[in-house]
């Protein structure tokens, strides 16, 4: 059993026991959050709502929070002398996925 949700603007395939990275979402480990933009959900038959599935949700856990590994964006413009050197690093949350009903 599978299902599509979105989160954070994007679009994930979660399935029961998963631990999916979102975007930072500000909340405490170990609480309680719910998926109720569902887009599809496979249990045998596929479902795929309109643009939501009704009724369906998605439950997780927060593990934790964090920061990933700096990402160094280099661009370089050959016999121009133009450089730039930039990194940032992405806040993430880390979710559980408990139940999908």
């Amino acid at each position: 059993m599978y299902a599509i949700i979105k989160a954070s603007g994007q679009q994930f395939k979660v399935q029961e026991g998963d631990i999916i990275c979102f975007d930072k979402m500000g909340l405490e480990p170990k609480s309680e959050v719910e998926f109720k933009e569902v887009l599809a959900i496979n249990d045998g038959e596929l479902k795929v709502g309109t643009p939501f599935v009704e009724g369906a949700v998605v439950k997780g856990e927060v593990i934790n929070e964090g920061r990933d590994k700096k990402v160094i964006t280099f661009k370089k413009r050959r016999r121009k002398d133009s450089k730039v050197k930039r990194g940032f690093r992405r806040d993430f949350t880390r979710v559980r996925i408990t139940t999908i009903a």
